[in-house]
């Protein structure tokens, strides 16, 4: 059986990433591709424990995210039913909204990035995806959007941390770009604008 592509989206909060996953997903089952959306923090016990976390509700340190993050991602991966190994092995493409990236972006600029590096890919458990997808918008054009979509902000969730997340992930990117397949994409445009470069990024792994 062939195996289904592991296809992730990453952007500082509001970029856009999660209604073009959802948008790519509908277009592959429209093509008559299986597909599952799935992303992280998951809806096992480990993700629920760092939304928690996520929200402020319970303190935790940078490390200690950055080490719940890697158990939540390993989780990911090998859960037997929904995991992403199986799903891909199985045929079905898996669409991530969030995956390492973040992890590098968000904790690798807070603690030890080579540390946080090394756990995240260098562990045989988590899967490296066919192409991740970096849709890039400013910190103020993010902060515009989540007061217009949302009622409540989490913790990273101003322009300092933003300014600091969006600059860690462009020298993420800039450090994975030989070792991973990594598309940027302007995310400051209309929805289809960015749902065609979308398309042109996925079309190249199908």
């Amino acid at each position: 059986m062939k195996k289904g592509k592991f296809i992730v989206f990453e952007g500082i909060d509001g970029s856009g990433k999660t209604t073009q996953a959802r948008m790519l997903a509908e277009y592959l089952e429209s093509v008559g591709r299986r597909v599952v959306l799935t992303a992280e923090p998951t809806s096992l016990p480990s993700g629920r424990a760092l939304r928690e976390a996520l929200s402020g509700k319970v303190k935790k340190s940078e490390c200690q995210m950055a080490v719940m993050f890697v158990d939540d991602r390993i989780a990911h991966n090998i859960c037997e039913s929904e995991g992403i190994r199986a799903l891909i092995d199985g045929g079905v493409d898996v669409i991530c909204d969030r995956y390492y990236y973040s992890t590098l972006a968000y904790q690798g600029q807070s603690t030890d990035y080579e540390w946080v590096k090394s756990m995240n890919l260098r562990c045989p458990e988590i899967q490296h995806p066919d192409v991740c997808i970096y849709i890039d918008i400013l910190p103020e054009q993010s902060l515009e959007r989540i007061a217009k979509g949302r009622d409540s902000v989490e913790i990273y969730e101003n322009m300092e941390t933003l300014t600091k997340v969006r600059e860690q992930f462009l020298s993420v990117i800039h450090d994975l770009e030989n070792e991973e397949n990594i598309c940027i994409i302007d995310g400051y445009r209309e929805q289809n604008q960015v749902f065609e470069d979308v398309c042109k990024s996925v079309r190249q792994i199908l």
